[in-house]
C-alpha cells in the first residue's frame, strides 16, 4: 500500500541562539507541546574525508562507521547534479572486498520464462544504455529531529542526492527474461555481507511492486557521473529507484527474483521502512500488524545557499532543490518572516523523470539583523510540504520545512 501521509516529525534541539525564534512563534511552542518541532541545526558528527581512508568522498559527515553511513552538508549539495564525492553513503552491511566489474554477474530468475545470468558487458551490449539524473533519498532523512528519538542513523538533511546514472532499464531486462503472469513483486539481492560476518545472513534484501519495477526511470546502473560506480555507492552494479526510499536501490546487485507475493527479504517486514497506518502520539508502541510499507517519498525541498549560519547582505539569493517521489514539484516558496508571508521562487522543470528540480529566488529583508529562511514545496497533486509532521517509531519521511539561520546586513 502506497504511503504519502503525514508520518514523521521534526524536532528542534535545544539551542540558546534560537530562543528568540521560539519565543516569537506560537508554532515553536506548539511543537514542544505536541512532540513536533522545527529542525534548524545539525547533530554532532565528524567530517569524513580521504584522510579517513575513504577515498573519493569529500567533507561528508560520518554518522556510523559500522556499517559506514555518511551524509552531505546541505551547502555542499548546491550544484544541480551531485558529484560522486558529495553523494551520501547509506550502507547496511560490509562492503564487498571485490567490487571489480570484470567477472561480476547478475542473475534474473523466479517466475520468468527463461532465467538468465548476464555480465555487465552483456547488459551494455544487449540493452539500450541510458543516462538519467535521478534523485535518491534515504527513508530516514530527517530522523535526527524526532522527539522522543527514533532509533537508527541520525540523519539531518544530507541523505539525499541527484547524480547522473548510466545503465539499462530494469524493465528491459525483466522483459528479456519473460515476466510470467501472476508476478507481483521483485526481490533484490546484493553481495554485501552481514555485520556478523555470517554468510548465511543478509544485511538487506528489498524489492518493488512489479508496476514500479516496470517504469521507465528504474535503472540497473554501472556508471555514476560518467565514471564507474564508487565502491561505497554500490560498485560495480546497483539498482537506482528514484522517488522511493533509497533502500529499494539495492547496491552490489547480484540477483533479481520475480515473485507472486510481496518479497520477504531482510528489512521488508515491519517496522523496517514502514510507518503506522494511522497517526500516533510521540513514543507510542505500534503493533507490527498496524504498519504499512513505504512506497513513494513525500514532497520535500532543501536550501543549499546560503549556508546555515552565513553572514549575508540585506539582499541575497536563496537557492536549492525540490523533489516529490513519483510526482513533480509545481510550486516553490520561501519566507523570511517566520511564515507570515511567502514569495514564489523560480522553479526549473526536472532534467528528466526522477530528477530533483532546481529553484532560486532573491530575498530582500527590511533591515540588518537575524533572519531565518524557510522553504516549502508543493507537488503536482497540490500537496504542500508541512511546517511539522507527526511522529513515527522509526523516524521515516520527515519532510517538514528546511530552515537556515542568517545574519543579514553584515556582509
Amino acid at each position: 500500500m502506497e504511503h504519502r501521509g503525514i508520518t514523521a516529525a521534526g524536532d528542534l534541539p535545544e539551542d540558546p541562539g534560537r530562543r528568540g525564534f521560539l519565543g516569537a512563534s506560537g508554532l515553536g511552542l506548539a511543537g514542544r507541546v505536541l512532540g513536533l518541532g522545527v529542525p534548524l541545526q545539525m547533530t554532532a558528527t565528524r567530517a569524513l574525508s580521504q584522510g579517513d581512508g575513504l577515498d573519493g568522498k569529500d567533507r561528508l559527515e560520518v554518522l556510523n562507521d559500522r556499517p559506514i553511513n555518511a551524509q552531505t552538508p546541505a551547502h555542499l549539495l548546491d550544484g544541480p547534479i551531485t558529484p560522486t564525492n558529495r553523494h551520501f553513503v547509506r550502507n547496511n552491511g560490509i562492503v564487498p572486498d571485490d567490487t571489480a566489474a570484470e567477472g561480476w554477474t547478475l542473475t534474473v530468475d523466479g517466475l520468468v520464462d527463461q532465467p538468465v545470468e548476464m555480465s555487465i558487458d552483456d547488459l551494455r551490449e544487449n540493452f539500450e544504455v541510458v543516462t538519467m539524473a535521478l534523485a535518491l533519498e534515504c527513508g530516514g532523512n530527517g530522523r535526527a529531529f524526532f522527539d522522543p528519538p527514533a532509533s537508527g542513523n541520525q540523519w539531518t538533511y544530507g541523505a539525499v542526492a541527484c547524480s547522473e546514472w548510466t545503465g539499462v532499464r530494469l524493465r528491459d531486462v525483466l522483459e528479456a527474461a519473460g515476466v510470467q503472469d501472476g508476478v507481483v513483486y521483485t526481490g533484490h539481492y546484493g553481495a554485501d555481507m552481514h555485520l556478523s560476518g555470517d554468510p548465511d545472513r543478509s544485511p538487506l534484501s528489498r524489492g518493488l511492486p512489479i508496476e514500479k519495477a516496470m517504469t521507465d526511470n528504474v535503472l540497473i546502473a554501472f556508471e555514476m557521473n560518467g565514471e564507474a560506480l564508487h565502491p561505497l555507492n554500490g560498485a560495480p552494479l546497483r539498482l537506482v529507484v528514484p522517488g522511493w526510499p533509497g533502500s529499494c536501490s539495492q547496491k552490489w546487485l547480484t540477483r533479481i527474483e520475480l515473485l507472486d507475493h510481496k518479497h520477504d527479504g531482510t528489512k521488508m517486514e515491519a517496522p523496517s521502512y514502514s510507518v503506522p497506518r494511522y497517526p500516533v502520539a510521540p513514543g507510542t508502541e505500534v503493533p507490527l500488524e498496524d504498519f504499512e510499507t513505504i512506497h513513494a517519498m513525500p514532497v520535500k525541498s532543501l536550501i543549499t545557499h546560503p549556508q546555515d549560519g552565513a553572514d549575508v547582505g540585506t539582499e541575497f539569493e536563496v537557492r536549492g532543490h525540490a523533489w516529490a517521489g513519483d510526482r513533480t514539484v509545481q510550486r516553490m516558496e520561501v519566507s523570511s518572516d517566520y511564515g507570515e508571508s511567502w514569495q514564489q521562487a523560480e522553479l526549473d522543470e526536472p532534467l528528466n523523470d526522477g530528477a530533483w528540480q532546481n529553484w532560486r529566488t532573491t530575498v530582500t529583508v527590511p533591515q540588518a539583523g537575524y533572519y531565518e529562511i524557510w522553504a516549502r514545496a508543493t507537488d503536482s497533486e497540490g500537496v504542500m510540504q508541512p511546517f511539522a509532521i507527526g511522529w513515527n517509531p522509526k523516524g521515516y519521511l520527515n519532510n517538514s520545512f528546511h530552515k537556515v539561520a542568517l545574519q543579514a546586513g553584515s556582509a
